[in-house]
């Protein structure tokens, strides 16, 4: 088995199309919203069949919180952005994930919230890796 590879996980089909591995933490698997609008990450606990905070064990919700703050702050640094929004919505992706991303006054949809605004723009090749070797270096 691969490291950082649950037994039995499998990511949902719709974050990997819209989103590239960044690395394994110690619980979540990190990735970036391919999106070049807003800087944005998501952490993906190695949980099969989670779908709830709640509904974790109190040690991987404490994990869960301790990594999407670490990521919440790298990203400040990387950015400088006003903001960091957080959430776990699931609505329309039912596995759990964590949506952390960088917020400035101007940025598009400013200060709405960034589901259902406009067209997705991918990044470029170069751009994804560049972003997500910043990433890594703040953390």
């Amino acid at each position: 088995m691969l490291p950082g590879l649950k037994a039995g996980f499998t990511l949902d089909a719709r974050l990997e199309a819209d989103s590239e591995q960044l690395m394994w933490l110690g619980l979540c698997e990190l990735r970036v919203m391919n999106d070049r609008r807003w800087p944005w990450l998501l952490l993906v606990p190695q949980r099969p069949g989670a779908e709830e905070i709640h509904e974790m064990t109190p040690l991987d919700q404490a994990m869960l919180t301790f990594e999407t703050n670490m990521v919440a702050q790298a990203l400040k640094r990387v950015t400088g952005c006003t903001k960091i929004n957080t959430g776990a919505l699931g609505n329309i992706v039912r596995q759990l994930h964590v949506h952390v991303i960088a917020r400035s006054e101007g940025d598009p949809g400013w200060p709405g919230p960034v589901w259902g605004h406009g067209m997705r723009e991918p990044y470029q090749r170069s751009e994804i890796r560049r972003f997500a070797e910043t990433i890594k270096a703040a953390l």
